[in-house]
């Protein structure tokens, strides 16, 4: 996030459903709160959940750390997704579109990535996995 700042951060703990819940209604706060469109809020809104589901189901629980981020006139949403789970061993796999390692969609990381504007995946088996993602007003 070279070039940007940071401010206004909120952590939520991701240990249960009703967390992925919370997790999801910060991050919406947040959008409508830096004034970006409905539509933009649905995409925001919508990688958040599927990247807190991912948190809880497969990395064991975690946090998300959302944020305000500012770069010259811009303002958008920032939010972390992090947990200290088994980590993801092959990066490149995990988003293939339609590739899942349960029984899900297999949209969760490749859906989520569509969904914003900047997308980071760090990942370290038997470490954790932290995806960041952006989302800007336009």
């Amino acid at each position: 996030m070279t070039g940007q700042t940071v401010e206004d951060e909120q952590t939520v703990p991701i240990g249960s459903n009703d967390d992925v819940v919370r997790a999801r209604q910060t991050v919406r706060t947040y959008a409508q709160q830096r004034g970006l469109s409905l539509v933009d809020q649905t995409k925001l809104v919508t990688a958040a959940s599927e990247l807190a589901r991912n948190t809880l189901v497969y990395g064991g629980g975690g946090r998300m750390r959302c944020a305000t981020v500012r770069s010259g006139a811009r303002v958008g949403v920032h939010a972390v997704f992090e947990d200290s789970g088994p980590g993801i061993p092959d990066l490149d796999l995990a988003l293939t579109d339609g590739w899942t390692s349960g029984g899900g969609l297999g949209l969760g990381l490749s859906g989520a990535r569509r969904l914003v504007d900047e997308f980071e995946l760090h990942s370290e088996p038997g470490v954790g996995t932290k995806v960041s993602v952006t989302k800007w007003a336009r």
